[in-house]
């Protein structure tokens, strides 16, 4: 069948990571512009309509389009499963798991959804939305990995070493800043509770393991760069070279947004910049540690 072609598995993966990523961005809008709850209940928009009516006005329509936006994923999921599928034994060998983590996971986001706006945006239950989805962008960039099958060469024993901690204090930080949003002023419906801790002090152990991240991947960025490189270690270099100017403008943003007063744009682009960083931090471990 045409859409699902064997030569379509690599805009499948593609589509999987940038609808993973995008679904954050999508999410992240709802809550900066007030709708987290244009649609009050689950899984209906209204207790008698499964969409929004005029009366929610645009906020019914932000938080509706975002719904919408899990049947794209779904659909995405549900082609990129059965290509892979199609490949046959040899080929989806290392595939199979992460087509299938990715679309399941789409539903288990659907739920946490779902119970965040029954809990009235209970900071914590938003934040774990945003925890899920990393972990789905993660398997999903496994799958873009596994796709290509890269070769990969021994890379210097200090980068090798140095990558599971650029990894753990990556997410750590990632995991920190959920914390600050469900503190932070942009709560996604007026009425919405907060988590009750102290914003900036947040943001400070926000920063800490942020800046080791930064610190240990530009030592493994100058690790790789000072051999002699073939094709695969080259990957490699690049890859760590994204992954260092996406936490340098990161780190740009984030001290920006905390000077200004957390404007909404800047929070939508630290949002974005942590799922990039999510999927980065997961394509480095693959390109240096080769699994």
């Amino acid at each position: 069948m045409f859409l699902f072609d064997r030569a379509r598995i690599r805009l499948y993966a593609w589509l999987s990571l940038a609808s993973q990523i995008l679904i954050v961005v999508t999410g992240g809008a709802v809550r900066l512009t007030g709708s987290g709850l244009g649609c009050p209940t689950w899984p209906k928009c209204t207790s008698d309509s499964l969409v929004n009516v005029p009366e929610q006005g645009i906020h019914g329509i932000i938080e509706f389009v975002n719904r919408t936006l899990t049947f794209v994923l779904v659909i995405i999921a549900l082609l990129t499963f059965v290509t892979v599928w199609r490949l046959g034994k040899a080929k989806r060998a290392g595939l199979t798991w992460p087509a299938l983590a990715a679309g399941l996971g789409i539903f288990a986001q659907a739920v946490v959804g779902g119970i965040s706006v029954l809990t009235q945006l209970n900071p914590w239950v938003v934040g774990l939305h945003f925890v899920v989805s990393a972990a789905l962008i993660s398997i999903a960039t496994v799958l873009v990995w596994r796709v290509y099958s890269p070769e990969h060469s021994p890379v210097p024993y200090r980068a090798f070493a140095l990558v599971p901690f650029v990894s753990v204090f990556g997410f750590a930080a990632l995991l920190v800043g959920v914390t600050v949003t469900g503190a932070g002023p942009h709560a996604g419906d007026a009425n919405a509770p907060r988590n009750g801790l102290d914003l900036a002090q947040l943001e400070h152990w926000h920063s800490y393991p942020a800046y080791v991240t930064l610190a240990l991947a530009a030592i493994v960025l100058v690790t790789l760069a000072r051999v002699n490189q073939d094709a695969s270690q080259k990957l490699a270099v690049r890859i760590s070279t994204y992954l260092v100017v996406a936490l340098l403008i990161q780190a740009a943003i984030g001290i920006a947004q905390a000077r200004l007063g957390v404007p909404p744009i800047l929070v939508g682009a630290h949002m974005l910049g942590a799922s990039i960083i999510a999927s980065l931090l997961t394509f480095q471990w693959l390109a240096v540690r080769g699994k």
